[in-house]
């Protein structure tokens, strides 16, 4: 599944894009609507999203042009308390919006939505050695065992599972999980990461989830 990211602002182009792929989706980026344009044949995205505030064609002219390309969802980056951007955003044709600054998380809640209403979601299980990780049912099998996990350890366990070997700051797993707002310590996260591990034990041997001290943890999938 692939997603195209439209913003001139880098900051908010790279934490969209770290976001996205964080939770297994490809992404392809551009910074202004007309290299947005030229890349549309050879990355065929699945959806968009898009800056309402962009020199040269805006958000909402750019959306026209998406949805003319084989009906492609948009989701809309506004604006604080910018109503009129969200009506002129749905008479564009956009799908959703996200108004500026938002969480990650509800940032990722909205594609999947979108992608659910399209039919695209996402089907296809993550493969992590011999786990297989299947974000509709929320099952982990490996070999002829299954394992369900409560919610937040298979979040955890998925973005994780994404990305092998590449190290999660702490930070960024609360952030992922458990929202911006997250009051709590790191305590948090290390019960649940120990649960996991916990559980993973009486699954396979091949994978492990390694703590990388002062930065964050990995996963790490034996041969």
């Amino acid at each position: 599944m692939k997603i195209l990211v439209v913003d001139d602002d880098p900051g908010i182009r790279e934490l969209v894009r770290i976001t996205l792929q964080d939770a297994g989706y490809a992404v392809a980026a551009a910074a202004e609507a007309i290299c947005a344009l030229s890349m549309l044949e050879a990355e065929n995205p699945d959806l968009a999203i898009v800056d309402v505030m962009m020199p040269g064609m805006d958000g909402f002219a750019l959306t026209r042009e998406l949805k003319s390309f084989k009906d492609m969802p948009v989701l809309l980056l506004t604006a604080k308390g910018a109503l009129e951007d969200k009506e002129r955003g749905f008479r564009a044709g956009s799908d959703d919006y996200v108004v500026k600054p938002f969480e990650p998380k509800e940032l990722l809640f909205r594609v999947e939505a979108i992608l659910r209403r399209y039919g695209k979601e996402e089907e296809a299980p993550i493969l992590a050695g011999p786990l297989e990780i299947d974000r509709q049912s929320y099952e982990v099998t490996c070999g002829s065992r299954t394992l369900l996990l409560p919610l937040k350890e298979f979040e955890l366990l998925t973005i994780l599972a994404s990305r092998p070997n590449v190290v999660f700051e702490r930070e960024r797993l609360l952030e992922l999980v458990w929202g911006l707002d997250y009051e709590g310590d790191g305590g948090t996260l290390s019960v649940h990461i120990k649960r996991i591990r916990g559980r993973l034990e009486g699954l396979t041997d091949r994978v492990s989830i390694v703590t990388v001290r002062g930065v964050g943890y990995k996963m790490e999938i034996l041969p």
